[in-house]
């Protein structure tokens, strides 16, 4: 396992973090007993991932960990979890409730304090008032010892020209030790601003959803790669209409996910990338993508030519 710094933190994160997000929840989507999210876990750790995401908004991903990491010495792994400052499309109104939700996620995880405590989910339109009505109360939480570094995360689906993350950056880059973003070989927007503005500034990049959906479903990556063309996003003879992205497996590169995840570290901002599967063989194969973070310099350079313009929200 390769580490990086996570910014001006200073911590040392595991190029693989795993998050308790997605569409697995941990396993709480896909069926897992409470047994195979515990080995779940354990597996992370025995792979030498020492970096964990949660969310309040994960369903029971918060209790699982607790439950799982009971018994784990606590400087082992370093722990990130988020409040979300909206319900539904509405703001939040008072600070309370972000004192709530961090004493819930403090029960929830059996921990006596949090590493990353983030503003989950932050869109553009309600970036300048999340901070001005919540993040005091964040600091008064980090002076009493009860989360150690603050970040913020996007919502990328609504957002992918990421401009919560970019406004962030821009006004705010000393508010910041850490922002939660997406960039991967579909979804290459972030490298215009977001990622040189926090290197820049030195905000660690926690780099979330990379390979997922369209890299590991080539039926659906066929389609999308079709629309594009038939749209004009992409040249019509750029890539082959079938398997469209398979001349990138060769070498060390055994399919377009292990692909996905190397483009996905090969950026310097990058700090650690976030895989949610919850099937213990795939996270083994994700790590075993990322012992060697790089792909061939040409391979790289074609993606970049093909969908660097792109600001996608898929």
């Amino acid at each position: 396992m390769q580490y990086r710094t996570l910014g001006r933190t200073g911590l040392e994160v595991s190029l693989v973090s795993y998050g308790s997000g997605g569409p697995s929840k941990l396993g709480q989507s896909t069926g897992l007993t409470a047994a195979e999210q515990d080995a779940l876990v354990r597996r992370c750790l025995d792979l030498r991932i020492n970096f964990i995401d949660s969310a309040a908004g994960y369903g029971d991903s918060e209790e699982i960990l607790g439950r799982a990491l009971e018994g784990i010495p606590r400087d082992s792994y370093i722990m990130a979890t988020k409040f979300p400052p909206r319900k539904g499309d509405e703001l939040k109104e008072e600070p309370a409730e972000l004192l709530a939700s961090v004493e819930r996620s403090l029960s929830r995880l059996r921990m006596d304090y949090i590493d990353v405590m983030q503003f989950h989910g932050v869109r553009p339109e309600h970036y300048e008032a999340v901070v001005e009505r919540f993040y005091p109360t964040m600091k008064e939480l980090q002076e009493q010892g009860k989360i150690r570094f603050i970040g913020i995360s996007e919502q990328f689906f609504a957002d992918p020209a990421h401009r919560s993350m970019t406004l962030a950056l821009q006004r705010h880059p000393e508010l910041w030790d850490t922002v939660m973003l997406k960039y991967g070989i579909l979804n290459q927007y972030a490298a215009k601003e977001a990622l040189p503005l926090a290197e820049k500034h030195n905000v660690g990049v926690l780099n979330m959803a990379s390979v997922r959906v369209k890299l590991t479903r080539p039926d659906e990556l066929q389609e999308l790669i079709a629309e594009w063309k038939q749209r004009g996003a992409i040249p019509p003879d750029s890539l082959p209409d079938q398997d469209p992205l398979g001349w990138v497996v060769r070498g060390d590169v055994d399919s377009v996910v292990s692909a996905g995840y190397k483009f996905a570290a090969d950026h310097p901002a990058v700090s650690t990338v976030i895989t949610g599967t919850s099937r213990i063989e795939n996270l083994e194969r994700n790590v075993a993508a990322l012992e060697q973070p790089v792909l061939p310099a040409e391979d790289k350079e074609r993606l970049v030519e093909l969908f660097g313009e792109l600001a996608e929200g898929v």
